[in-house]
């Protein structure tokens, strides 16, 4: 029977750079979506998300793509990397359990099943498990069950899957040494949790760390206003103590998957445990707040020369990020809404971005930056993606509002 090392589930931001990192690595590498056009497309050697891998490059190391779950009774290792999200606020683990139900289907003796997607403390064993016990092969013993989080940070060109530390965990220490063995060979460090469940927080912590930090500095941002206190140089200064800090920027909102939803899972947990989680909770009023209060702000610029409803606002990067194309909770998406909502209008610039819905109206895409910019009553930067001329955006603006601390000029005001 033709096996192969690795099945990975689900391609996307998380299973296609990891099959492409285990093909370069010189496994044998089949990838499974229940996507189809995802799998036509990787077929045919084309990558749907951005940071694309060398799609050819994975199809002539024989890596092969499927909506089939069939390749997983070849599989030495399957690695579920399916989306988790919310709906009304709740972890969403539809996914997750349907990736399950369909490795189970097709689950043989002595194989390593790690799950890589984000979810709240004790997913592995309280969802994970029972559905691949269902076979009536047991794990831990008729196969090993393990959990290792993702870390891949989409537009990161310095630390990547390789060279970032990966976490795992396993039911049974056999577990847990069998996934370390796999993921030693595709990454230079990796560090061992004392079980699932402390691998699995982990996840959450980090980027709960980050939502609370950033909620820090946006709060810190609208205080600096009122006081007249440049924020941007507190920061600065802030930023010299060799010790005990580490710098954060405030911003328009935060956005992606991991911010705005993976401490909702913590927070979550908690809630069904009776605990509050308070910190959490806090974190993410002050960071939800942020796009009304970027369009306060314009408000207000615009009111100063006499002009709300009619004016022309261009939004430079509707992105969650800089330099990468992905929308997902963008905090830009707010920020249209409500200034259209003050007869604004409103057109936006983003070299990553060819089509941008809010409340399914399209947003005037303003290819020609150089021309919008002039034309527009205020510009606002939302994502300082490094295509962009900062300095000669400032020079030719009327007005701009900078919400990344980047720009310098009389024309210029700062978050």
């Amino acid at each position: 029977m033709f096996t192969v090392d690795l099945v990975v589930v689900g391609l996307g931001y998380v299973g296609l750079p990891l099959a492409h990192r285990a093909c370069a690595a010189g496994l044998r590498v089949a990838g499974i979506d229940t996507d189809a056009r995802v799998i036509a497309g990787l077929s045919a050697g084309r990558s749907h998300i951005q940071d694309a891998p060398d799609i050819g490059q994975m199809l002539a190391a024989g890596f092969t793509a499927a909506t089939e779950f069939t390749t997983v009774s070849t599989a030495d290792t399957v690695v579920i990397c399916v989306p988790t999200g919310l709906v009304d606020g709740e972890p969403d683990l539809r996914a997750v359990i349907a990736a399950g139900r369909r490795v189970a289907e097709h689950l043989r003796p002595g194989t390593l099943v790690v799950l890589e997607s984000t979810s709240y403390p004790g997913t592995t064993e309280e969802v994970l498990l029972p559905l691949l016990e269902s076979t009536g092969l047991v794990a831990g013993v008729d196969f090993n069950l393990a959990y290792s989080p993702e870390r891949i940070d989409p537009g990161n060109g310095e630390h990547a899957l390789e060279n970032t530390p990966k976490v795992v965990s396993g039911l049974t220490p056999l577990c847990a040494k069998r996934c370390e063995a796999f993921y030693e060979e595709l990454v230079d460090s990796v560090v061992v949790a004392a079980g699932l469940r402390e691998a699995e927080t982990a996840k959450l912590l980090e980027n709960s760390y980050r939502l609370v930090n950033i909620a820090l500095v946006n709060e810190l941002a609208v205080l600096c206003e009122r006081l007249e206190v440049d924020v941007w140089d507190v920061l600065r200064c802030a930023a010299t103590k060799p010790f005990g800090f580490q710098p954060f920027s405030p911003g328009p909102g935060v956005g992606g998957h991991c911010i705005p939803v993976d401490p909702r899972y913590l927070a979550n947990r908690a809630r069904a445990e009776g605990l509050p989680c308070s910190m959490i909770t806090a974190a993410q009023e002050v960071n939800a707040g942020m796009p009304a209060y970027v369009v306060r702000r314009a408000r207000d610029i615009l009111a100063r020369d006499g002009r709300v409803s009619g004016a022309r606002v261009l939004l430079l990067g509707v992105t969650y990020k800089p330099d990468v194309g992905d929308v997902r909770q963008t905090p830009a998406t707010g920020i249209v809404r409500q200034l259209r909502n003050l007869g604004i209008l409103v057109g936006y610039h983003d070299p990553y971005v060819s089509g941008f819905l809010v409340d399914g109206e399209p947003v005037p895409a303003e290819s020609d930056v150089d021309k919008g910019v002039r034309r527009a009553d205020l510009v606002i930067l939302l994502q300082d993606h490094r295509t962009l001329d900062l300095p000669g955006i400032a020079r030719h603006a009327h007005t701009v509002l900078d919400t990344r601390g980047r720009m310098e000029g009389e024309n210029v005001e700062r978050l």
